[in-house]
């Protein structure tokens, strides 16, 4: 699977929803049922394979950086860059040039679209193209001037139409060689850029049609106040992970040790679009010093990338590095993460915005048990024949 990072512009000033910002956060940081905006963006993307996450910040940049910059979530490094002196997104793009390694996608920060981004990861863009477009119909919650006629060929050229047919959803592929084009006089990069390479039949389209939500007006940020949190709550299937996804070899971290569970694949497919997966699991091989936090990480990375690859996708994870009879001195202690104990769970539903009544618990043993049970969360044990356990 190709290496892709992820380019996000959050440094508009939001003037039109000064009532909002107080002119005091920057307008990706305005809040939904307690949680900024830009928290359900990253965590959406967060559960594909990304490499990394760049954040351009502009105005009150510093907030965005002291919530954000070199944090890790879902194994997705995050970095935020803020611009001096903030002159467009073509300008934002010129400021990242030189850090970008790999293609990326670029996306806006106020705007909201539950696109799969596997698209991106499985197919090849075309020797002819330098990007490829996600378009929307949804007119009505687009703030956009720029872009907001067009159409695609069949054989998916992106072209200008008389017409309003499509518009710019604020995700698009970009080859890092479009960088080139990219100078410190690109103030525009839609209107500087992108439109003129759109009319070289230089750019791609897919079409959208799903949640599309521009809050850049006191009515949209209004509107999805409402959408967005009730678009993310959804019940969890929690999951350990050795014995439950993987075959567990003892203390299982190598990743040519890797083996998938029989069934699961088709166990977890099943959910793919109604419930978040979670994964919850003891690493007291760490505390033990079998491995290395980072061993840790590099094997779940391995198993989230194998399971995007089969379109499942892991939306968060937590694990428990201790164990009372540890080796090293800061593992070594009785925690209330490790299972039995329901820590890891609590700390997911702080996160996330999760329906407790109808999520559930899959595992192999004993403590994954009486863990469910203290989080009142129906339980099943993996099993050959689980499939046909879970009809629920």
């Amino acid at each position: 699977m190709k290496k892709i990072d992820v380019v996000i512009l959050a440094g508009g000033y939001g003037r039109r929803i000064e009532k909002f910002t107080q002119k005091k956060i920057p307008k990706p940081l305005l809040d939904i049922k307690k949680k900024p905006f830009l928290d359900y963006l990253i965590q959406n993307l967060s559960k594909f394979p990304i490499n990394n996450i760049y954040i351009i910040s502009g105005h009150k940049g510093d907030l965005i950086n002291r919530r954000y910059h070199k944090k890790k979530i879902n194994l997705v490094n995050i970095y935020c860059i803020k611009e001096k002196n903030p002159k467009g997104t073509g300008y934002a793009l010129f400021v990242v040039k030189k850090i970008i390694k790999n293609d990326f996608v670029l996306i806006n920060g106020d705007t909201f679209t539950d696109f799969n981004l596997n698209v991106f990861f499985k197919k090849k863009l075309k020797k002819n193209f330098l990007g490829q477009m996600v378009l929307t119909k949804n007119y009505k919650r687009s703030l956009t001037k720029d872009l907001t006629n067009l159409e695609i060929t069949k054989n998916s050229t992106v072209i200008l139409s008389k017409k309003k047919k499509y518009i710019n959803a604020g995700i698009i592929l970009l080859k890092k060689k479009i960088l080139f084009h990219i100078t410190s006089k690109s103030f525009s990069f839609e209107n500087d850029i992108l439109i003129n390479l759109i009319k070289k039949k230089k750019i791609s389209g897919i079409k959208y049609d799903k949640i599309f939500i521009d809050i850049g007006t006191p009515k949209n940020y209004l509107l999805a106040k409402k959408i967005v949190s009730k678009y993310f709550y959804r019940p969890a299937i929690f999951l350990d992970r050795d014995g439950v996804i993987n075959v567990d070899k003892g203390y299982t971290h190598k990743i040519k040790d890797f083996i998938i569970k029989k069934n699961v694949i088709k166990i977890l497919k099943k959910y793919q679009h109604t419930h978040y997966f979670f994964i919850v699991t003891n690493q007291s091989g760490i505390a033990r010093r079998f491995y290395k936090v980072e061993d840790f990480f590099k094997f779940q990375k391995h198993v989230k990338n194998y399971l995007s690859n089969n379109d499942i996708f892991i939306n968060d994870f937590e694990f428990c590095p201790h164990h009372p009879n540890g080796n090293i001195k800061k593992y070594k202690k009785k925690c209330k993460c490790r299972k039995p104990d329901n820590l890891m769970i609590i700390k997911l539903l702080k996160r996330w915005p999760i329906n407790i009544k109808k999520s559930f618990f899959i595992g192999n043993s004993l403590s994954d048990k009486i863990c469910a049970d203290r989080s009142n969360l129906k339980y099943f044990d993996y099993a050959v024949s689980l499939h046909k356990k879970l009809s629920i």
